[in-house]
């Protein structure tokens, strides 16, 4: 019988249209600015927030709508931006919000919009991508809602897990990258949180199943995570659905996301705790008033006592390698047509300070956006050397498959996240099993459905293999997800399909005029990395890293010789003064006064727990 195209296509374009008339447009007015907050109950301080509160709004929109954030900085002293972390952002790369990446900074005083459609389900969050400023309340949950998700539940639950500072980022990061912190300690925590608070309650019903969306919104500490006295289902793991894993703990990296079912018991006569506790691996020593737990708990009874948590000795999380995603997308078995092998590791520049390094190269920000050098550059474009001797730049012809290699030489764990896709998982080592060896095939996963996620932990002096697909032409980062590790260079950046970027993108006069607004300076919008548009491969001028150290010099020879030098001269600032005093007569020295330097609280300001203040006139530290 023959077919009829107008018969075929007929139905083609009503399931299009009706498709475009269940969309909706989600607008979303933020006003970032500054507000009290004090969710352990310890310390009340400055945290960024949103139309004068904090936590800030969760975001939420359905499968196939239009998001529109209209984002004005109120913060005075500081510029922002929004990252939409685990969306692809196809066709709408300039919409990922990595300041000197894919915009520019949005200074105080100016807003910025983002306008993109959501194409798929599941849990994500958004924070900003500034250097170093997230951690001081600007992220939330971003969920996604699916009514063609496969698995049922009654209730939706989403519980967002955070690490928590007292002390502002702006306070911590030079501290952190100093000559005084040569092995690049990281600041321990002084609090974990559940849904940014302490003690938080789920009320539950007998019988009924939850789905738990689960973020890691901190900026440094993976975390176990557990129900005590219940089993969790995982059905999504960031944002790809899974098949059902049964499992009673989860390991969670910041950055990482997962969905659970629980279901309820039947007996309602007492309540159960849920705890979040810090991977302590992760800090060089834990501070001896740190309580490293978060207890929330699932409450059945309002009249039961609400339960002491058991804490552990040890754990045993679900192995996120076992899980198999629902659609059983088989493993890309064909010859990868690029390899980006990375090596990662830490260590010391000639400033004394400690650095990331990958591929012995420290991330440094470009004099113009990598998004803007890519779409101005012409032809040259496809050279990965015009965004920038330091930006860690890969180019990727459309459509390559790609395998990506990440060695570990560092002692720590590092979650790593691309922006712009999912991974599928080939391989990842157990520790210290040194570099990858593509001849080694014990090596890699036995499956042929890898699990696929956008945040991958790789373990200390390990590595692991992943493979995704260049079908999303844009600038996209590759970045351990620790702020602190971001902020000293553990980036790097990859630049895929630009001459057709070139062809299909346009970035709206409003982004330009926030580069334009730049301060202390506009941002160019033109040219390589060092803003040269008449010859893009002379990049005199771009942004370096810090020179490294001196050849036989080690961290604590730079050390020593920082502070014989400093001695030095105030010993002969000690003689100059005592020389130019006059003779004969007594010199006096009166006692400095003592300052509270670590106090960061407005006199008579508090706050409960978990509760927040506006504040549209802070003295901020």
């Amino acid at each position: 019988m023959a077919i009829s195209l107008s018969n075929f296509l007929l139905p083609c374009w009503a399931f299009i249209f009706a498709a475009l008339a269940d969309a909706d447009t989600v607008t979303y007015d933020f006003n970032v600015g500054w507000v009290y907050a004090n969710p352990d109950g310890l310390f009340t301080r400055p945290t960024m927030g949103i139309n004068g509160q904090w936590p800030i709004p969760q975001i939420n929109v359905n499968k196939g709508d239009q998001l529109v954030v209209n984002l004005h900085n109120h913060l005075g002293n500081q510029s922002t931006s929004l990252h939409f972390h685990g969306l692809y952002q196809n066709g709408s790369t300039h919409m990922d919000g990595a300041v000197g990446v894919s915009q520019c900074d949005v200074p105080p005083g100016s807003s910025f919009t983002y306008n993109f459609t959501v194409d798929q389900p599941g849990t994500y969050w958004y924070h900003s991508h500034v250097r170093g400023q997230y951690p001081d309340g600007l992220r939330g949950p971003l969920i996604v809602h699916d009514s063609a998700a496969p698995f049922d539940y009654d209730q939706e639950i989403v519980m967002t897990l955070s690490d928590w500072y007292h002390e502002q980022m702006q306070v911590l990061l030079p501290r952190f990258a100093n000559v005084e912190n040569p092995t690049g300690a990281e600041p321990a925590p002084d609090a974990t949180l559940i849904n940014d608070a302490q003690n938080t309650t789920f009320a539950m019903q007998a019988g009924k199943t939850y789905f738990f969306r689960i973020i890691n919104m901190g900026a440094f500490i993976g975390q176990y995570l557990w129900f005590e006295g219940h089993t969790m289902r995982v059905v999504e793991v960031d944002g790809i659905y899974t098949q059902p894993g049964e499992t009673h703990m989860l390991y969670i990296t910041v950055a990482q996301r997962y969905g659970v079912l629980v279901t309820a018991h039947n007996d309602t006569t007492a309540n159960f705790a849920i705890v979040s506790s810090m991977d302590q691996d992760l800090l060089d020593a834990v501070p001896p008033t740190l309580n490293p737990n978060a207890t929330a708990y699932l409450q059945y009874s309002a009249s039961a006592p609400l339960p002491t948590a058991r804490l552990l000795d040890a754990y045993d999380p679900l192995d996120d390698m076992t899980l198999v995603p629902a659609d059983l997308m088989p493993t890309w078995t064909d010859p990868a047509t690029h390899t980006l092998t990375l090596s990662m590791n830490m260590g010391n520049l000639g400033d004394g300070a400690n650095y990331a390094f990958i591929n012995n190269v420290t991330y440094v920000t470009q004099k113009v956006p990598t998004l803007y050098t890519a779409l101005s550059a012409g032809a040259d474009a496809a050279n990965p050397t015009v965004y920038g001797l330091h930006s860690n730049s890969f180019v990727l012809a459309h459509g390559e498959l790609v395998e990506l290699v990440l060695n570990n030489r560092d002692s720590g764990k590092h979650p790593w996240h691309l922006h712009g896709h999912d991974f599928q998982v080939l391989a990842r080592s157990a520790d210290g099993a040194g570099d990858y060896d593509p001849a080694n095939a014990t090596s890699r996963a036995n499956t042929t459905t890898p699990m696929r996620r956008d945040t991958l932990m790789v373990r200390p002096n390990g590595h692991f293999v992943v493979r995704f697909r260049a079908d999303n032409p844009g600038v996209w980062l590759f970045h351990c997800h620790i702020e602190w590790h971001v902020a000293t260079g553990l980036v790097a950046t990859i630049i895929e399909a630009p001459l057709a970027l070139q062809a299909s993108l346009a970035i709206p006069a409003e982004h330009l005029a926030v580069c334009a607004a730049g301060r202390p300076a506009p941002t160019p919008t033109v040219g390589n990395a060092a803003g040269n548009a008449q010859d893009y491969l002379d990049l005199d001028g771009q942004n370096l890293g810090v020179a490294p150290l001196p050849d036989g010099f080690t961290a604590r020879g730079v050390v020593a010789l920082v502070f014989s030098c400093l001695a030095a001269l105030l010993g002969m600032a000690t003689i100059a003064w005592y020389g130019a005093a006059p003779i004969g007569r007594p010199t006096v020295v009166a006692a400095p006064s003592l300052i509270d330097a670590d106090r960061k609280r407005e006199p008579g300001v508090s706050a409960g727990a978990g509760a927040s203040t506006s504040a549209t006139s802070l003295r901020l530290a």
